[in-house]
């Protein structure tokens, strides 16, 4: 029997057990685990100073790194995360609905597991432990397969996990790591139609497309981010420099940083000089148009394909329009269907941008750093849908569900 069979068929009986545990059980198992992992740091982090290591020396660039890296903080963090989804109320066994039909019968809906979810990602082991939590939650069982670059800690991550769950008395195949990094193997795991339920990408542009074009089993498509920021002719310009930099540069390696800038003609005179002298500072580039390069002597010229590029580094386009529909326009075109944002004082504008432009989040005087399943109180997210079948947004426990009908009778036949 394959490595990859014989996890699916290992992670198959964890979720038929999983279906009955009670919210109290997974709360105490996920609170053990949240516990473990910072008791356990010193374990974890040494996992990590191998990757790191092995990054440095295959010239990783510092955005990756810093998505790579662990610190004790940041398990602490973590770990509050998992606090935060034991919290959050268990969808499982919820009623949707229950309705009485002519002939007596009640129909409704009850929330369900998916069953067992496959988990695809790359170098960020704070997935590892944010899709476990979720899943857990949710009474699925998980299958992960991180990237060779984290596998050190994830390794270490999952180790930890496992023995928190075991010694809550739960079952630990709920989380299973790949722990074999060929790619052949996830190959293998994408075409488990009998074993897996459901595959969830997460990572670059080349991963998510391999899964999509690839899996037998069904994939909700995760994607990247090439978010925009619109600044409108009546945006207020020291809320616009704020909110740039905190869009561009809090975090460099994330999907939802701001990549590209669209400001109106009527007001790029004053804001561009502004927001340009700012981002140069922290030895951002900014990559624009004719337009822009006139106004800015710090602008450099932009290509076609800068306007579509998701950089995680220090650049950002920038396009000069002449009026709001230009900017709805151009930002659908290169959008990737992620975050983007308006900055504006004018209500029928910011309602227009809301309607009509077509991402998973559309904000209103707001850096697009806010999606996040942390911080539209999800506890965690399993990862960011750019789709609309199922699940759009930062996904949270109920993307991870699904509904059956249950039917409750008294004798009735079909006449």
């Amino acid at each position: 029997m394959s490595e990859i069979l014989e996890l699916c068929k290992r992670a198959k009986e964890a979720s038929a057990l999983m279906s009955r545990l009670g919210t109290d059980e997974k709360n105490q198992a996920l609170l053990a685990v949240a516990d473990a992992l910072v008791e356990h740091h010193s374990e974890i982090i040494k996992g990590n100073r191998l990757d790191m290591d092995n990054a440095v020396e295959n010239g990783m660039s510092d955005a990756l790194k810093d998505r790579l890296l662990l610190t004790e903080a940041r398990l602490e963090s973590i770990a509050e995360g998992v606090r935060q989804v034991a919290a959050l109320d268990d969808p499982i066994g919820e009623i949707l609905s229950m309705k009485k039909r002519p002939n007596g019968l009640m129909i409704g809906q009850m929330r369900v597991p998916m069953g067992v979810i496959g988990i695809i990602y790359e170098s960020r082991p704070n997935v590892t432990v944010d899709s476990f939590a979720l899943t857990f939650k949710t009474g699925n069982a998980t299958i992960l397969r991180g990237g060779s670059d984290c596998i050190h800690s994830n390794i270490a991550l999952v180790h930890v996990i496992r023995e928190a769950l075991e010694s809550k008395g739960v079952p630990v195949d709920a989380v299973q790591l790949v722990e074999n990094t060929d790619r052949a193997l996830v190959t293998e795991l994408m075409q488990q139609r009998d074993y897996v339920d459901l595959l969830i990408p997460r990572g670059g542009a080349g991963l998510i497309r391999s899964v999509v074009e690839n899996a037998k089993v069904p994939v909700i498509e995760t994607g990247t981010g090439n978010c925009h920021i619109y600044i409108d002719k009546t945006a207020d310009l020291d809320q616009a420099v704020q909110i740039v930099r905190n869009a561009k540069l809090q975090r460099l390696g994330v999907c939802n940083a701001a990549e590209s800038l669209v400001i109106h003609k009527d007001i790029a005179e004053m804001a561009l000089p502004l927001i340009a002298a700012d981002l140069a500072s922290e030895d951002c580039e900014i990559r624009g148009d004719a337009a822009a390069q006139a106004i800015s002597n710090i602008v450099v010229p932009a290509t076609e394909e800068d306007y579509g590029t998701e950089y995680l580094a220090k650049i950002i386009s920038a396009k000069i329009v002449g009026s709001l529909d230009e900017a709805i326009a151009h930002i659908n075109k290169y959008s990737t269907g992620h975050s983007e944002a308006i900055l504006t004082k004018d209500y029928t504008s910011a309602q227009r941008f809301l309607r009509e432009i077509d991402s998973a989040c559309v904000y209103v005087n707001a850096s697009t750093r806010f999606t996040d399943g942390f911080e539209f109180g999800f506890g965690a997210e399993i990862g960011i849908s750019t789709q609309k079948l199922h699940a759009r947004g930062p996904m949270g426990l109920l993307a991870l569900t699904s509904t059956k009908y249950i039917i409750y009778g008294d004798g009735q036949i079909r006449p």
